[in-house]
C-alpha cells in the first residue's frame, strides 16, 4: 500500500515535471530498488541495506547507470538487431512499448527451445543480442544466447543468478509498476543516445504508458 500510494504521489509530480528529469528520484519512488528477502552471491554488490522486513535494496544510482551503459551498447549495435524476452506477465506491456519505440523485437511468452540454436527451425533468429527480464524465468533465452556466444542485457533482482549475464541492470524486475518505470527510462535513455531525444527534452510516452493495466480479479 505504501509503495502504491508513492507511485501515484510521483504519477502527480511527473505531470507537473521541470524539463530536466530526476533519474534517482525517480528510480527512488517506483519501486525499483525493491529487491527480495533473498541475496546471492553475484548481486551483493548491488545492494545496499536491508530494510525492517528484512527485504534487501538495490543501488539506485547503479541502476541508472547500468542502464545508461546498456543504451549506448543498444544503439552501438543497433536496437532493431535485439530480442527482448520475458515469460512474465507483468513485463509484457513494456517491452511491447519498448519494441514500438526502439524497433526491438519482442518474444514473450515461452521462448520455444532451438530459437537461437537450431537452423533449421522455421523460427530460428540470429540477434545480436538479448534482453531478458528474469534469468531465472527467463532461462531458456539465457543458455541459448549463451550458447549462440549473443550478448545478454538482463534485469535482475537479489535473488537472481547473474553469471551469464553481459550486463547486469539491477531492479525489482517483479513488480507492475517497476519493470514499466524500468522499460521507459530505457527507452528514453536510447532514443537520447541516437540523438532522437535531447536531455531535457519530454518523451512521447509516459511510464503508465508502459504500465500493465490490472485486471478485475488482482483488484478483487
Amino acid at each position: 500500500m505504501i509503495l502504491y500510494v508513492a507511485w501515484r504521489r510521483f504519477k502527480i509530480d511527473m505531470s507537473e515535471q521541470t524539463e530536466t528529469l530526476d533519474m534517482s528520484k525517480l528510480v527512488e519512488r517506483s519501486g525499483i530498488r525493491v529487491g527480495t528477502n533473498v541475496k546471492t552471491k553475484f548481486m551483493r554488490s548491488f545492494i545496499t541495506k536491508t530494510t525492517d522486513e528484512g527485504l534487501y535494496m538495490l543501488d539506485g544510482d547503479m541502476t541508472i547507470e547500468k542502464i545508461k551503459t546498456s543504451a549506448k551498447f543498444i544503439n552501438r549495435i543497433g536496437a532493431k538487431n535485439i530480442i527482448v524476452c520475458s515469460s512474465r506477465r507483468y513485463a509484457e506491456m513494456p517491452i511491447e512499448k519498448f519494441c514500438e519505440i526502439t524497433g526491438s523485437k519482442p518474444l514473450l511468452g515461452r521462448f520455444m527451445p532451438g530459437t537461437l540454436t537450431n537452423p533449421s527451425l522455421p523460427y530460428y533468429i540470429e540477434p545480436k543480442i538479448v534482453f531478458i527480464s528474469d534469468p531465472d524465468i527467463d532461462g531458456q533465452a539465457l543458455i541459448e544466447a549463451t550458447n549462440a556466444g549473443v550478448p545478454v542485457i538482463g534485469l535482475a533482482n537479489t535473488d537472481n543468478i547473474t553469471s551469464k549475464l553481459d550486463i547486469i541492470i539491477p531492479a525489482n524486475n517483479r513488480g507492475r509498476r517497476a519493470l514499466a518505470t524500468i522499460y521507459w527510462l530505457l527507452s528514453r535513455q536510447i532514443l537520447i543516445e541516437n540523438g532522437e531525444l535531447k536531455e531535457n527534452e519530454s518523451m512521447k510516452y509516459e511510464i503508465e504508458d508502459f504500465e500493465s493495466k490490472i485486471t478485475e480479479e488482482e483488484i478483487e
